[in-house]
């Protein structure tokens, strides 16, 4: 949530350094023609598509805002009239799963540090969670012998289960029962206290480093989480639920379909190979 925050103040900014190089001072002075200015105003300024349509999601947020809450009557919301800025669809690299074993690999289990990040690690990939979603998890809202947790407020407040695999769940296991303090969280660090996201990102830089290969982000977990799932068989309405995502159009920016993917996907379903099944 704060930092959805963050991102909504950020690009607020920018329009506002925009409108007072337009002269503009007043919401009833902004219509379609200044919209579509400040969208390319942000092109001129160095923002690429996705920085341009983040501008322009922010903007339409605020105006949709204001016409529902302060002007219902008065003043017609210019949005109406605006096409968002064409977005291209890239796949987003996922964090490579060799790599993550030999970062796993250096994780000594025996040690409370070391089974808490194996267990993180191997968390964050069987879970799908964004990381502010992943370090707010408590160990009340964990079934770790039934492979779930609860997040209790993800994107757009909304919560949502997800799961962990036997190899996850044992890992858990062993590194709570390391545990001697009384902390609600289920990943802390060395002084017993809640893990943060800069904490977080420590750790997988720490570990990254110790097995010599390059470090991915906490997000590109997610993304390893997702294009792994439609590899071993998920059907994408269910793993657009475990994502937390609102649409299944959202996918498309995690899914990078390899290749090899689509030649053992149409081996599987070839319609010729199958004619003689077709004709018994």
């Amino acid at each position: 949530a704060s930092g959805t925050v963050r991102f909504y103040v950020q690009k607020f900014k920018m329009f506002t350094t925009f409108c007072e190089s337009q002269a503009v001072t007043l919401v009833s002075q902004i219509d379609a023609t200044l919209i579509r200015k400040y969208i390319l105003w942000l092109a001129d300024h160095g923002h690429n598509a996705g920085g341009q349509h983040a501008g322009y999601r922010s903007l339409k947020a605020f105006l949709t805002w204001w016409a529902t809450e302060t002007e219902p009557d008065r003043w017609k919301n210019p949005f109406n009239k605006i096409k968002a800025p064409r977005l291209p669809v890239e796949p987003l690299e996922p964090a490579d799963l060799a790599d993550v074993q030999a970062m796993i690999a250096k994780c000594p289990t025996s040690t409370l540090i070391g089974a808490r990040d194996a267990a993180i690690l191997l968390a964050l990939l069987d879970t799908g969670c964004r990381a502010s979603e992943f370090i707010s998890i408590n160990l009340e809202d964990c079934d770790i012998v039934g492979g779930s947790a609860l997040v209790r407020q993800g994107k757009g407040r909304k919560p949502r289960q997800v799961y962990f695999g036997q190899r996850t769940r044992k890992v858990i296991r062993a590194y709570l029962r390391l545990r001697t303090d009384k902390n609600p969280a289920l990943w802390i660090g060395a002084g017993g206290t809640r893990i943060k996201y800069s904490g977080l990102r420590q750790i997988i830089r720490r570990r990254a480093a110790e097995a010599d290969v390059k470090r991915p982000s906490l997000h590109s977990f997610r993304r390893a989480f997702a294009l792994n799932s439609l590899r071993n068989g998920a059907d994408v309405h269910s793993l657009s639920k475990m994502m937390g995502h609102s649409d299944i159009g959202i996918l498309s920016k995690y899914l990078k379909q390899l290749p090899g993917d689509l030649a053992t996907i149409h081996a599987r379903v070839s319609p010729v190979d199958h004619l003689d099944h077709a004709d018994s």
